[in-house]
């Protein structure tokens, strides 16, 4: 059984894709799918270093694991797939969720992404497109399968347009002028190379900065940088 093919043409947003190998663990209470992505992924070259049918085994295996990306199922026997999402973030920050769901639902992807998932599949999604997405998750980027992407992106402007206890916050975070500049792009989509390229910088620098942009807004990932960039409105200044 492979992960089954048809996912619509359009693209997905992304970031580069890197060299490491990505150490990943899958998440699915279904036999069959979990045995086809874990078959799918590592013939594809990925290291598969746990599975997991439920939440407390993903979360349990996960903390012996370590792994880099954690392709995580919503449907699971609990806790839920937005609850693990939220433990395994909270307890390490550098692990990356891509969630690949049977569900396209709006409060379903806003749970997860606000959880701490940084991509979010539905199900017919392809299996080269699944390759690619962990690939892109694990080097930094944010991924969904198309129109979800808007999706998300759009309800972070309406609750920026609503107002954020940002707004009247004087006392935000200093980042560089440099960092800015990186986080304006970040929010307009643009890939960790495509940055290195228009700023004609290393994509190393690139990283750096994001990573220390992060850690200076106390945030876990690139969707809730982006996030962060809309509020503030960086993202309509370039």
């Amino acid at each position: 059984m492979t992960v089954p093919e048809g996912a619509p043409s359009d693209d997905v947003t992304s970031a580069d894709t890197g060299s490491a190998t990505p150490r990943v663990m899958v998440v699915d209470d279904h036999p069959m799918w979990r045995d086809a992505v874990e078959r799918d992924l590592s013939a594809a070259g990925l290291s598969i270093v746990a599975t997991a049918a439920t939440g407390s085994e993903a979360i349990n295996r996960a903390r012996a694991t370590r792994p880099s990306v954690v392709v995580l199922d919503l449907n699971i026997p609990e806790p839920n797939g937005v609850d693990v999402t939220a433990t395994l973030v909270a307890e390490d920050p550098t692990v990356r969720i891509l969630v690949l769901s049977a569900s396209g639902e709006q409060s379903d992807v806003l749970e997860a992404v606000k959880a701490g998932a940084s991509g979010y599949l539905v199900k017919s999604a392809s299996k080269a497109e699944l390759i690619d997405a962990v690939r892109r998750v694990a080097a930094g980027g944010s991924v969904f399968t198309p129109g979800l992407a808007g999706l998300v992106l759009g309800e972070y402007r309406r609750l920026a347009e609503g107002g954020s206890a940002k707004d009247d916050d004087t006392d935000l975070p200093r980042l560089t002028d440099r960092e800015t500049e990186v986080l304006r792009l970040v929010a307009k989509g643009l890939s960790y190379k495509q940055i290195a390229d228009r700023l004609v910088l290393s994509h190393r620098t690139v990283q750096n900065h994001v990573q220390n942009t992060l850690r200076k807004l106390q945030l876990h990932n690139r969707v809730q940088l982006v996030r962060y960039a809309i509020e503030q409105g960086l993202d309509d200044e370039l």
